[in-house]
């Protein structure tokens, strides 16, 4: 029995046949990047590529899919150990920084970008390189209890002000609500090309399409 036996008797085989040759790279492997890149493995998306600079702390175990044995390793290096163990998937996992100086290195072959840099200038470098070449991208962010899925076309870039701000409050919810709208939105593209700009906020439990 596959793995994806429920998945495909949710989407159909030629939704599955799309995603799994589907290739799509996660900027960033925080608590957006890393449980998006998950739930696409999981969901059958099989050429995943994951970029993220970042070790594991202790403060990430509550809201990314690491252990406390985790802590001090690469996040990229480990989500693509866990996952190919979990899985047998095989995850191509960067642990540098994204620049505009790599950006072409790092971002190419994909068919899709999902950025969750928690940075402005690492949001930057990914969002003119995606415009530069056309290549679709959506932005996932999230602040307070608000948090939003937007294409690049109508994306901005945050104030660099909180850039190195580290003790946001930050509900797990919140990003699990987020991550499950995200990989909606890209299972939805794979399989219409149809670009989704939504909000969620977890107050309320909305999920609502962006004004743009």
């Amino acid at each position: 029995m596959s793995i994806f036996f429920h998945e495909q008797l949710y989407r159909s085989a030629a939704v599955m046949s799309l995603v799994k040759n589907f290739p799509v790279t996660v900027c960033g492997a925080g608590a957006l990047g890393a449980n998006i890149t998950e739930s696409l493995a999981r969901s059958g998306f099989c050429q995943l590529k994951v970029i993220d600079r970042d070790r594991i702390e202790e403060r990430n175990l509550s809201t990314q899919p690491y252990y406390r044995s985790d802590i001090g390793a690469f996040k990229a290096k480990i989500l693509a150990n866990n996952l190919y163990r979990a899985l047998g998937v095989s995850i191509d996992p960067h642990s540098k920084e994204l620049t505009p100086a790599n950006a072409d290195r790092l971002l190419t072959n994909s068919a899709t970008v999902i950025d969750t840099f928690d940075n402005s200038i690492g949001r930057q470098a990914v969002k003119d390189y995606c415009a530069s070449v056309s290549l679709p991208c959506v932005h996932v962010g999230l602040a307070a209890d608000y948090s939003e899925i937007i294409w690049n076309q109508h994306y901005r870039i945050p104030s660099a002000a909180n850039d190195d701000v580290c003790d946001y409050p930050l509900a797990r919810n919140l990003v699990m609500l987020t991550v499950a709208v995200a990989c909606e939105v890209i299972v939805t593209f794979a399989g219409t090309q149809e670009q989704q700009n939504l909000t969620c906020t977890i107050g309320d439990f909305a999920v609502k399409p962006l004004i743009l």
